[in-house]
C-alpha cells in the first residue's frame, strides 16, 4: 500500500435524522468475504492513530492510503464534544474522491477525549449509513472480551453478544475473523441483499405510478364489481367528481393485481365483513355504532383474497397473511439530549407495532419475504370528545382509521427504499410515520406480481 497528504479535510457528517428522503446512490457493494481487508493498514497506523494521545490525533491531517486491491482509504479524526473518531474512509464506489465514512468497508473507532479510551468500533458492510456492526468494551477492566451488536434502521438485532477478543485485538484484526467468532449469531442475510430480486416491486411500483394521475381523493370512496363509484358506507353511487378514499384505493390497487386473473372485480360487503380474531367482549358492543376494526378486516379480506387468487385458499388463512415477526427488541431513540437505547414490544395483539419500529421491521421483510409487499391498517386508542350532551364521552378504544400500501424494496444500485401509495396518491415513508407519532400498525402480505390492469378512471375502463 501507498499514502499521499490530501490537501483538504473532508468532514463526516452523521445525520441523526431518521428518514429515506434523500438516501445517497451507490454502487452495488460487495459480498461481505469479498470486502477488501485493511487490517494491514490498521496494524501499521495503531501506535500512531489509534493508541496515540487524543490531542496528538486530532492535530493529524487526513492521509489517503490505498491498498493492495486498489480501493482507496482517507484516515482521519474528527472530533466531538466528549469523544472523537478515527475513521478509515472506504471510497464510494459510484462517486470518486468521495469519503463518507459508511462506504462498505469503512471502519471506526470512537475514543474519549479525556482519556482516550475506546469506546466502539463501528464497520459498515454494505453502503448505508444506518446498516452496521459494531464493538464495545466488554466492562472497564475486560481484557478479552468485548460486546457485539448489529444495527438496522435503529433497531438493534443482536444487542451485546459477547466475543472472546479484546477491543484492543480488533484494532489489527481482519474483519472477517471478528464475524466468525459470532458465528451463527450473526444475521449475514440483512447485509446482502440481492437487487435483482426485487424487480417485480419495481415494475409494479412503475405501473402504479403512472396511473396515479389520473386518480382524485374522495371521502368513502370506492369501486365496486361493477366498476361503479360508489360510498363504500351505503352502496350509493358517488356526487359530482368520483374518487377514492384510503380503503378504496388499497382496493383498486389489489383489484389492478388480480383483474388478470379473474377478469372481475371483488364486491365490498365482504371486505367489510369481520376477519379473524380481533377486539374483545368490550368492543362488540361498539362494533356498530363505531366500527373500530373496519380498516383491519379490509386489509385482512383483500390479502386472503389476493392469498386465494394468486396462490390457493390456504395462503388466505391469518396465519399465512399477517405479519407477526419479531426480528428485534431494542432500538435507538435519539432526542436532544442524545441518544438511548430503549425496549421494543414487537407484535401486540389487536394493536400491531408501533410505528417508531416500523421501518427496520419492513427492511428486514424485505431480506426475509422478497416477493411480498404490505398493507397496513394505522390505529390508536382513542374516543370522542366529552361534549355538553355527554359529559364523560364515549369509552376509549382501539381504532383502525387509515391503510396504505407500503412496498419495501431495493433499487437496482441496492438502495432500501419504502414506497407509499396511500389515498390515491403516492407518499413518502418519512411523511407517513411522521404523521402518526405514537401510532400502531397491522401489517398483511400481499404477493408481488407484475400484471397490474387497474379499473379506468371516470370512463368505465
Amino acid at each position: 500500500m501507498y499514502f499521499f497528504a490530501a490537501k483538504k479535510p473532508v468532514l463526516l457528517v452523521f445525520c441523526l435524522t431518521l428518514g429515506l428522503a434523500g438516501h445517497p446512490a451507490f454502487g452495488l457493494d460487495s459480498p461481505i468475504r469479498k470486502i477488501t481487508d485493511d487490517s494491514a493498514l490498521r496494524t501499521s497506523v495503531k501506535d500512531s492513530w489509534l493508541l496515540e494521545s487524543p490531542d496528538r490525533v486530532l492535530a493529524k491531517p487526513r492521509v489517503l492510503y490505498k491498498l493492495d486491491s486498489g480501493d482507496r482509504v482517507e484516515l482521519r479524526a474528527e472530533a466531538g464534544q466528549d469523544e472523537f473518531m478515527v475513521i478509515f474512509a472506504r471510497e464510494r464506489k459510484d462517486k470518486a474522491d468521495n469519503f463518507p465514512g459508511w462506504a462498505q468497508g469503512s471502519w471506526i473507532l470512537t475514543r474519549r477525549k479525556d482519556t482516550g479510551t475506546a469506546t466502539r468500533i463501528r464497520v459498515f458492510l454494505r453502503s448505508d449509513y444506518y446498516t452496521y456492526v459494531q464493538f464495545r468494551p466488554f466492562s472497564a477492566d475486560s481484557k478479552d472480551k468485548c460486546l457485539m451488536d448489529v444495527v438496522l434502521y435503529e433497531a438493534y438485532t443482536v444487542r451485546s453478544l459477547p466475543l472472546p477478543v479484546s477491543m484492543e485485538r480488533l484494532y489489527t484484526m481482519p474483519l472477517i475473523e471478528v464475524l466468525n467468532l459470532a458465528g451463527s449469531k450473526f444475521p449475514q442475510k440483512y447485509f446482502e441483499p440481492n437487487p435483482s430480486d426485487y424487480r417485480a416491486q419495481r415494475l409494479l411500483m412503475k405501473k402504479v405510478r403512472e396511473q396515479l394521475p389520473a386518480l382524485r381523493f374522495a371521502d368513502d370512496g370506492a369501486i365496486d364489481q361493477e366498476g361503479r363509484y360508489v360510498y363504500i358506507k351505503t352502496g350509493a353511487d358517488q356526487q359530482g367528481q368520483p374518487g377514492l378514499n384510503c380503503s378504496g384505493f388499497t382496493k383498486w390497487l389489489i383489484d389492478g393485481i388480480l383483474k388478470p386473473v379473474t377478469g372481475e372485480l371483488m364486491e365490498i360487503p365482504p371486505l367489510k365483513a369481520p376477519f379473524g380474531q380481533r377486539g374483545s367482549s368490550f368492543t362488540d358492543l361498539w362494533e356498530e355504532l363505531r366500527d373500530p376494526f373496519f380498516g383491519l378486516d379490509w386489509i385482512r379480506n383483500l390479502a386472503a383474497q389476493a392469498g386465494t387468487t394468486l396462490y390457493s385458499p390456504a395462503f388466505a388463512a391469518l396465519p399465512e397473511i399477517e405479519v407477526r415477526r419479531e426480528p428485534f427488541s431494542q432500538m435507538i431513540k435519539r432526542g436532544s439530549n442524545g441518544a438511548a437505547v430503549e425496549s421494543y414490544p414487537g407484535f401486540l395483539e389487536n394493536a400491531g407495532y408501533g410505528i417508531e419500529g416500523l421501518l427496520p421491521l419492513l427492511y428486514t421483510l424485505a431480506i426475509d419475504e422478497p416477493g411480498r409487499f404490505y398493507l397496513a391498517a394505522v390505529n390508536n386508542e382513542g374516543g370522542p370528545p366529552s361534549t355538553e350532551e355527554n359529559p364523560r364521552g364515549l369509552p376509549r378504544m382501539r381504532q383502525y382509521f387509515h391503510v396504505a400500501a407500503l412496498i419495501p424494496y431495493f433499487s437496482e444500485s441496492g438502495v432500501f427504499n419504502v414506497v407509499v401509495f396511500e389515498s390515491a396518491a403516492e407518499t413518502s415513508f418519512k411523511a407517513f410515520q411522521s404523521r402518526y407519532p405514537g401510532h400502531y400498525v397491522s401489517l398483511v402480505r400481499v404477493p408481488v406480481v407484475t400484471a397490474f390492469e387497474p379499473w379506468g378512471v371516470g370512463s368505465g375502463e
